[in-house]
């Protein structure tokens, strides 16, 4: 079959474009990376536009096919390519990680706003939270402890593709310096020490 393409931004920041890679190299898959200048809004351009109609990042092609959003890309790849799960096998415990995904990408808009990715991968800082980024703080924590009862090593017994999602939205915070509860700190720490999430983390970034 033929080799995979991903398509991510220019400066490898999205988050949803580094679920994507990490499921990738989980899976073992060989692929191709292209990268999409956003801010010059080459997402908009019609060849862009015929393999992600949502004209976001990432974007997988596969032969003939092409498909955009990251969940879905990570679902398709567990089901095309069961081996190096992605999810838990569990009915209930994939449930869980789907909802954990969706949340994340879903709610907590203060905190993307006013934590941008600029600050994990670039080290830009950023001024203090506003009263709402910082309740959304809290509600991160909440849910996050909650998710990792007892300080589990991951959030449903063995690696998800959901313990990256959930990392890098505390790393967020993390990284601008905001203070984050040491436990989920530590969880992030060792999410971002697996080697599929360093082969994105050690990319070469153009110049902002």
């Amino acid at each position: 079959m033929d080799r995979m393409h991903l398509y991510v931004d220019s400066q490898f920041t999205s988050p949803y474009a580094m679920s994507a890679f990490v499921a990738l190299k989980e899976k073992g898959i060989d692929f191709m990376m292209t990268t999409v200048d956003l801010q010059a809004l080459e997402n908009q351009a019609d060849a862009y536009t015929l393999l992600s109609q949502t004209q976001r990042v990432p974007a997988l092609v596969h032969g003939d096919f092409a498909l955009s959003e990251s969940s879905a890309i990570t679902e398709y790849l567990e089901s095309a390519y069961p081996q190096a799960p992605l999810y838990p096998t569990d009915l209930r415990l994939l449930a869980k990680a789907r909802q954990v995904q969706a949340w994340i990408r879903s709610d907590l808009l203060p905190i993307r706003q006013e934590r941008s990715t600029l600050g994990v991968f670039y080290g830009v800082q950023s001024s203090p939270l506003s009263s709402s980024a910082r309740a959304c703080a809290d509600k991160l924590f909440r849910a996050a402890r909650a998710l990792l009862e007892g300080n589990a090593e991951y959030l449903f017994g063995r690696w998800s593709i959901a313990d990256v999602d959930l990392a890098l939205m505390l790393n967020r915070l993390i990284f601008n310096g905001d203070a984050v509860p040491a436990g989920l700190v530590e969880y992030a720490r060792r999410q971002w020490q697996r080697p599929s999430v360093q082969a994105w983390v050690t990319l070469s970034r153009p110049p902002l």
